[in-house]
């Protein structure tokens, strides 16, 4: 039984011991019972509908994080599906882990990325920053962030270029650390320099 069949039945578990459990010591006709059961039944098939919809749209695919905190992804999927871009808009769809990755270049050097609106910087894994000739001071004083997985020490740096498909940022700093393993995260610091993003019909939408 898959994840949504799971959900549907305990929705339907759920209605039935509340309608059972409502009518209990009620002395009602039997028409009146079958009426008000029919009744919750339709109520609850109501909300289960509005539930899956909402997710099959991508609005629960998120959390909420703390400032700094990065959603919890060991690695990127090993097949994404390929982000479109439409003018200067570009659509990424969601991933098969419920996240949205997304290819990308640093300074002309390939990186994949996951968008992480709860992560207050752009962060690199080591390997990522190397490849992209990123110069940082392992021995300077570093910054704590707060991650799904603790708090972590990255090193600071900036990007000249990271390019997204049609967009473009200049100039970005970044943070470099080994705890992020070789995820590179997205975050708040360039998807602020956007004139818009967030999630429509299950499209991380992202328009420069």
């Amino acid at each position: 039984m898959d994840g949504d069949q799971t959900a549907s039945t305990i929705w339907y578990v759920l209605a039935i011991v509340f309608v059972a459990s409502s009518l209990i010591g009620r002395r009602l006709a039997w028409g009146s019972v079958l009426k008000m059961a029919l009744l919750w039944v339709a109520i609850f098939a109501g909300l289960l509908g509005i539930f899956k919809f909402a997710q099959s749209q991508g609005y629960l695919t998120g959390r909420w994080a703390e400032e700094g905190e990065a959603v919890s992804a060991d690695e990127a999927p090993a097949s994404l599906p390929r982000a479109r871009a439409e003018g200067d808009t570009l659509r990424i769809p969601v991933a098969p882990d419920g996240h949205y990755w997304v290819e990308g270049r640093i300074n002309g050097s390939p990186a994949r990325f996951l968008i992480d609106s709860g992560a207050t910087f752009t962060a690199l894994s080591e390997n990522t920053a190397r490849a992209a000739g990123l110069n940082y001071d392992v021995g300077a004083p570093g910054v704590v962030l707060s991650t799904a997985n603790g708090k972590v020490e990255a090193r600071q740096s900036s990007i000249a270029t990271l390019e997204i498909g049609p967009i473009r940022a200049s100039d970005l700093p970044v943070v470099v650390s080994p705890a992020f393993g070789e995820v590179n995260v997205i975050g708040m610091n360039t998807l602020s320099r956007l004139k818009s993003w967030g999630v429509q019909n299950g499209e991380m939408v992202l328009t420069p």
